[in-house]
């Protein structure tokens, strides 16, 4: 472990910090991540291992290499502002011009890559670079083994829209035409980082999203080592709420409805606030009344940049520290604490006009719709030189 996060996991232990244990991947764990940093150092980022476009998908395909582009993100925002280790985040962002066969990879996969070949061990790898970074906290894997997300997709097949499609990949799902209807892992039970579990089981509080929610969120749930440690740790459990739904992943879904696919993918799971903008939640009882289901309070703050869909560091920062003062540093104690809080969020509103709250589950059986093919058995599939982007223009790794 680097000597920054050793003293952070003493200061917490002093009573000094909140440890935190933030999850997710991508652009929404790095504006958490920049928040979190301003509050506390004892900070563990936990990052999902499916990418399988750009150029994680390339390495993992030619070297069966962890994706590093998340993990990567995660540490450059988490280094040091200024000096030696701000040149270093700047120069693991850095991605090669040209059309040979180093265009597009970004400095540090590369970098990640030869540790974790050098060292042995993806955690080893992590922990020497965040040193090199001057990073504010811990970056590990929730896997120390890639995974693939799978989904079942409908309407892509005009003919049969009830018609149900398996999509593998990450990048196929987060950019897939129809409607995902649910998602697994494969393999079905993939181990967690054993390193990552306990950061979970010590911390304060655990942060899910933002982010994706099915190619970012729930991977951390569905891997089963992970979502025993999220569900049992004595930490209290925050949700941050997307800004926006996401062409394919989440088409047409209302806020509560994230939440509503977070409860039927995990039974049991219990959270304690959500946060959301108000500027995103035009109805804010449905909201409350699905927070209250999962036990939690809403918490509706500024966070996002001004008329954007992004959020902002710094405002999120403040949505933070008034989270954690109100609910205070330490862990909760039990289950009392979430049904109180799961009481005062449903009765902080009256019942209002509520909308459809997102799509089923299909009922139908799991089958390739008429027409259209199963993905070919190949996991990591190259995406080539081109740059994956989101429907909203963010590079993926």
């Amino acid at each position: 472990m680097a000597p920054e996060a050793v003293q952070a996991v003493e200061d917490a232990g002093a009573g000094l910090e909140p440890a935190v244990v933030a999850f997710g991947g991508g652009h929404g764990l790095a504006a958490s991540l920049a928040a979190l940093r301003q509050l506390t150092s004892a900070l563990t980022a936990v990052v999902t291992v499916g990418d399988d476009g750009g150029s994680s998908g390339r390495l993992r395909a030619e070297l069966g290499a962890l994706p590093m582009g998340d993990l990567r993100m995660a540490l450059a925002a988490l280094a040091g502002p200024d000096g030696p280790p701000a040149t270093w985040a700047e120069l693991f962002q850095h991605r090669f011009a040209g059309s040979g066969s180093l265009a597009g990879h970004a400095v540090g996969n590369l970098v990640l890559t030869g540790l974790a070949e050098h060292t042995g061990s993806p955690v080893a790898a992590l922990d020497l670079a965040a040193g090199l970074l001057g990073a504010r906290g811990r970056v590990l894997p929730l896997s120390t083994a890639g995974i693939d997300i799978v989904a079942d997709v409908l309407g892509l097949d005009p003919a049969v829209p009830g018609a149900v499609t398996e999509v593998r990949g990450q990048a196929a799902v987060a950019t897939t035409a129809g409607r995902v209807a649910g998602v697994r892992l494969a393999p079905a039970e993939p181990a967690a980082c054993a390193e990552a579990v306990a950061a979970a089981h010590a911390a304060d509080w655990l942060v899910l999203g933002p982010g994706s929610l099915y190619t970012s969120m729930l991977p951390h749930l569905l891997v089963p080592g992970m979502r025993q440690a999220i569900t049992t740790s004595r930490a209290r459990t925050l949700m941050v709420l997307n800004l926006a739904a996401q062409p394919g992943e989440t088409a047409g879904y209302t806020p509560q409805a994230h939440l509503d696919a977070l409860r039927r993918h995990v039974p049991g799971l219990r959270l304690d606030v959500v946060i959301a903008d108000p500027s995103a939640v035009p109805e804010p009882d449905p909201l409350a009344r699905a927070a209250a289901d999962l036990g939690a309070r809403l918490h509706l703050a500024p966070v996002r940049v001004p008329g954007a869909p992004v959020h902002d560091p710094a405002r999120l920062a403040e949505a933070f520290r008034a989270v954690f003062a109100r609910s205070g540093a330490g862990a909760r104690s039990g289950a009392g604490a979430r049904s109180e809080a799961g009481a005062q969020s449903a009765a902080a509103s009256p019942a209002v006009r509520t909308g459809p709250s997102g799509p089923p589950a299909p009922s139908v059986p799991r089958a390739p719709s008429a027409g259209v093919s199963r993905r070919p058995v190949t996991k990591y599939p190259s995406s080539g030189g081109a740059v994956r982007r989101t429907p909203f223009g963010e590079a993926k790794e």
